[in-house]
């Protein structure tokens, strides 16, 4: 069995059968790798051997397992402590959804010890299926990693997959459908964290009906963020400095861009690292795919004027995209049991579950959810505190040497490729709540 990438979506991972990891990986790398690891990090627990990917289930020694990414991003004491997303709603907005996420999530959670998934399955659209594309496996196997990837770090926390028949492919494709569920979350007050393993290409959007599309979008996020108080995780892409240029999703643009609703200035956008453990320690690179730069359609939100002078002129005055990191490198992938069999998975789409479980694990602490948490991320950046609460990635860079598209390198702080970095979530979540209260 190959890999399985969706072709027609801008935002996918990358699914990797263990006998064909290597070939995968170099099949669909966009980007040089660079060859060093550098990470300011020395404060997460120590990684060991016990730690890793059970050799039951045939994965690589890359292979990082939940408990490595929790203790990588400080999360593990705080599940120790009891703060595991405990009266928390993670909302998942796929299409189709996957016919076997039960049963697969009941030997994901036999084989890491963890406690039965709290997971309910919600398809409020009647309007009849549509998948011109053929892809609803690959959405069954999307909505998989991103059920087991919440459930790994906020293991407490309920899931609500909500389903639309259509498929979401680029342009306005499928954006619509998934409006209505946007509306859907805030009308039934299913849950105050959304997150998004999909997006459509900037470029596919600057028609009449697209911008049309997008404001209706601005409208809807904004009264869900300020109004009701919901958190919103967009992963930033799989393409680098570029993205599709078609509704088909097979042709790179020759330009940098990005991707909504990635781009939205109301989502936190999360980009993408390469994780290793070097002598018991995670570190961490920028991966090359990780989609990352500046929107054509949104200007520079208040919440990044922030950040440093030198940093804010390659912005002329454009949102910058992403604000946050996690892993997404498919060559130092995730587990995940899909459709019957082990598979490691890669890509921004893993990256953005990953903060939606670290959200879930800060509204326990909190007491109350944060919300739009994007001006407390850049506040703290701009602290004393800013190398305790993220792993800032300096390593690394995003061109997409297949479109020929020259990317951005990763920095010292904020840059269009890992953002502010990776979570240190021990230090990041009370640094957030204690923003909350100011």
């Amino acid at each position: 069995m190959t890999h399985m990438r969706s072709q027609k979506r801008m935002l996918w991972p990358l699914f990797f059968i263990f006998a064909l990891l290597l070939t995968a990986c170099s099949s669909t790398s966009t980007a040089t790798k660079p060859s060093a690891i550098t990470d300011t990090r020395s404060k997460t627990d120590m990684i060991t051997a016990a730690d890793a990917c059970t050799a039951t289930i045939g994965m690589p020694g890359s292979c990082v397992s939940p408990v490595t990414l929790r203790k990588a991003y400080g999360i593990e004491p705080l599940i120790a402590k009891g703060d595991t997303g405990k009266g928390q709603t993670v909302v998942d907005i796929v299409s189709f959804g996957s016919p076997t996420l039960q049963q697969d999530m009941d030997v994901f959670d036999r084989t890491f010890a963890l406690p039965p998934v709290n997971l309910q399955v919600i398809a409020p659209l009647t309007m009849p299926e549509q998948d011109p594309h053929h892809d609803k496996q690959g959405w069954g196997s999307e909505t998989t990693l991103d059920v087991q990837i919440i459930h790994a770090l906020a293991p407490d926390a309920k899931i609500v997959v909500l389903e639309s028949p259509v498929a979401e492919t680029e342009g306005t494709i499928g954006l619509p459908q998934f409006r209505q569920l946007e509306q859907y979350v805030i009308d039934h007050k299913l849950g105050n964290i959304v997150t998004h393993s999909w997006g459509a290409s900037e470029l596919t959007l600057t028609d009449s009906a697209g911008r049309a599309e997008l404001a209706q979008w601005d409208t809807l996020l904004k009264t869900g963020t300020l109004t009701d108080k919901i958190t919103y995780l967009s992963s930033s892409g799989d393409n680098g400095a570029t993205d599709y240029s078609d509704l088909n999703g097979t042709q790179l643009g020759k330009v940098p861009t990005t991707s909504f609703v990635a781009s939205s200035p109301w989502t936190t956008s999360v980009g993408g690292s390469q994780l290793n453990v070097v002598n018991g320690q995670a570190q961490e690179t920028a991966w090359n795919g990780s989609g990352g730069g500046f929107s054509r359609f949104y200007t520079t939100p208040d919440y990044q004027k922030t950040l440093p002078s030198e940093t804010l002129q390659q912005f002329q005055n454009r949102r910058g995209v992403p604000d946050v990191a996690a892993l997404a490198d498919p060559s130092t992938g995730f587990p995940v049991y899909d459709n019957g069999s082990w598979a490691l998975i890669g890509g921004t789409s893993a990256s953005a579950p990953q903060w939606a479980a670290i959200v879930a694990i800060a509204n326990q602490m909190a007491g109350h959810p944060l919300g739009f948490i994007n001006p407390a991320l850049y506040q703290i950046a701009s602290s004393n505190a800013y190398h305790q609460d993220f792993n800032d990635i300096t390593n690394g860079n995003n061109t997409n040497v297949t479109a020929d598209v020259k990317g951005y390198p990763a920095a010292i702080g904020w840059d269009p490729i890992t953002g502010l970095g990776t979570p240190d979530a021990q230090n990041l979540i009370p640094a957030l709540i204690a923003q909350d209260k100011n």
